[in-house]
């Protein structure tokens, strides 16, 4: 049987194990939180309280591995913990870890493929590319397939701009030349899937759809869409942001997502953000009615 081994299984893994379960994978997903514990046990996931639980019995019984687990200061916290174990498990068919296109860091705005160097500016793109590294050289060493995905600014259901917008909060803050690749979650989902149907052990994917904008342009379309004013511009330097959301600010680019249509085949669910927000409107008022 199919067992996938998910580990930090958050906002996108969740999507892409419902799919799996829907298709009579087994999904084992790690969680610290007993009231998050239940909510995946109704998806039919089996949830793992990790790092309390052992996992090394979910790790023999695991076909395919995810790791959505960030980085901190001292690393990589899975390879730190289990790193041997992995390195053990010589039956995994597909191994995958989700990083982030930060790796990349400041190109002002310019295009970046996944053969482009390296050269993140902030703490965290510097922690992802050590994490990277880290994964690499394991499964290099232990023969392992693995698979990195570089994703761009996430969102979808319950994460985008309409409550912000609707509150009254959003604002669009002005940064000249500022601008990101997104990515819907259902994209992100569809593939890793298509990369678990179609493993090329050592793989890098930029995980992000066709339509790299201005992240005012993405809010006042948002206000657009539900009929409400336009959120007020505040210049970048005027802006009270958290040092998280300062961060994001730091660094400009385009990110070319070639590899995924061309090798995966995937075609994307929402080829820009106008058809992802389009879709997440019409859900919200759907459950509304």
């Amino acid at each position: 049987m199919n067992t996938l081994l998910s580990l930090g299984h958050g906002y996108s893994a969740r999507v892409l194990g419902r799919r799996l379960i829907a298709q009579g994978w087994t999904v084992i997903g790690t969680t610290r939180s007993a009231e998050k514990a239940e909510t995946l046990r109704a998806e039919g996931v089996e949830p793992l309280n990790w790092p309390v639980e052992d996992l090394s019995p979910a790790l023999s019984r695991a076909t395919h591995l995810l790791s959505s687990v960030a980085p901190d200061a001292a690393g990589d916290p899975v390879l730190l913990q289990h790193g041997p174990a992995i390195a053990a498990a010589r039956h995994l068919r597909w191994v995958g870890y989700l990083s982030t296109t930060g790796v990349y860091g400041d190109r002002g705005g310019g295009w970046v493929d996944e053969d482009s160097p390296l050269a993140p500016t902030t703490r965290r793109g510097q922690q992802r590319v050590l994490a990277e590294a880290a994964w690499q050289s394991l499964c290099r060493q232990a023969g392992l397939p693995l698979h990195i995905f570089r994703l761009a600014g996430i969102y979808g259901p319950g994460r985008g701009p309409f409550e912000k917008v609707l509150n009254g909060t959003a604002r669009r803050i002005i940064r000249e030349g500022q601008v990101f690749s997104r990515i819907h979650v259902d994209d992100i989902a569809q593939v890793l899937e298509a990369s678990i149907r179609q493993p090329n052990p050592g793989a890098i994917y930029n995980v992000c759809d066709d339509d790299p904008a201005p992240p005012e342009d993405v809010i006042a379309h948002a206000a657009e869409l539900l009929g409400l004013p336009l959120p007020p511009a505040v210049p970048y330097d005027a802006a009270e942001m958290t040092p998280m959301a300062r961060s994001f600010y730091a660094e400009s680019k385009r990110v070319r997502n070639h590899r995924i249509k061309h090798e995966l085949g995937v075609r994307l669910c929402y080829s820009g953000y106008r058809e992802g927000l389009a879709a997440l409107l019409a859900e919200m008022r759907g459950r509304a009615s």
